[in-house]
């Protein structure tokens, strides 16, 4: 979600939070992406508003997922959105709660199994429902996470195997921050008061992304190393200082500033193995910017460090047959 300046024309077209029947806060404009997650290269992306919802913008992108392997999280598990990726040759891997598909029709030999999603994607089964492969484990002995598939052979597509795969979806939360927090600047709104103008600020950033990844793709390929093992953060200062300084307004001279930042973050290039690493979840709960009379605004979201960890230990769980 980002925020928009507060003018009537936003608010009809975008929407936002509503306090005791009256507008509260800024208008607020959604936007899903299709995100690679190896590169962090925003493929896709949908630009809607507060009253929308993410699985009605994601439908939007199937189109644009022809040939991959698509992963969610649990708010999007819906049997028209299923219908639309696997339409478009896409494959899906999407974490889904408890009740959805919670019946098996037919046990494989791997321990998963095969149940039905019925059209609102909760539990039962339904003739107008789709047929889907349920993965159930645990990491380190936590809670049960379960994943569905279209992906129905066992032999091709093992499940530890998408067990473990599903787990770079994270790195798409790790493209949101790069722009929201590092590229934009946090807490920052966006400048214009007309809807048109909000979409076509929404794109820029996206677009200025997508060119800072492809500044991390070509020296990744380059020296040989993977992409997150270059800095998003160092990247985009150089480029900031680089075109403050100069105006390549010609290929050969694009071209001549491309190596010349290439050259600056290459120094720092570091080729190292990417650490295991985690930070503890925190609800979001937003601060009140506002301190009270007899103390000073205490943070209540007082994030520590992310930490070095072990290897998490994945353990599938086996369908019980009643």
């Amino acid at each position: 979600m980002l925020d928009a300046p507060d003018t009537p024309a936003n608010r009809a077209a975008f929407g936002g939070p509503v306090k005791n029947g009256q507008p509260a806060g800024f208008p607020q404009v959604r936007v899903v992406t299709l995100t690679e997650c190896g590169t962090h290269a925003q493929i896709d992306a949908a630009v809607g508003g507060f009253n929308g919802g993410e699985r009605e913008l994601a439908i939007t992108l199937a189109t644009s997922a022809s040939k991959m392997l698509v992963i969610m999280d649990r708010g999007f598990p819906g049997v028209e959105l299923w219908k639309a990726y696997l339409g478009f040759g896409a494959h899906l891997l999407i974490r889904a709660r408890s009740p959805v598909a919670h019946r098996p029709v037919e046990y494989l030999p791997d321990g998963t199994y095969l149940g039905r999603m019925n059209l609102g994607g909760q539990k039962g089964a339904h003739p107008g429902g789709v047929l889907v492969r349920v993965i159930e484990y645990r990491v380190d002995g936590g809670e049960v996470v379960r994943l569905l598939t279209d992906l129905l052979d066992p032999v091709a597509y093992p499940a530890a195997e998408l067990a473990g795969l599903y787990h770079a979806r994270w790195e798409a939360e790790s493209a949101f921050r790069q722009i929201k927090t590092f590229q934009r600047g946090p807490v920052e709104v966006l400048r214009s008061g007309d809807p048109d103008l909000v979409r076509q600020e929404v794109w820029a950033h996206l677009v200025v992304h997508h060119c800072l990844t492809r500044v991390i793709m070509c020296l990744a390929d380059d020296n040989g190393i993977n992409p997150d093992r270059v800095s998003f953060v160092k990247v985009l200062k150089h480029t900031r200082r680089s075109v403050v300084r100069q105006c390549a307004d010609t290929p050969k001279k694009i071209k001549k500033f491309l190596a010349v930042l290439a050259a600056k973050v290459r120094r720092k290039l570091d080729n190292g193995a990417r650490r295991l690493r985690e930070a503890d979840r925190h609800l979001k709960r937003p601060d009140s910017k506002y301190s009270s009379k007899l103390s000073y605004r205490i943070n209540t979201r007082d994030r520590q460090p992310t930490r070095r960890i072990t290897a998490k230990a994945i353990t599938l769980q086996p369908a019980i047959v009643q």
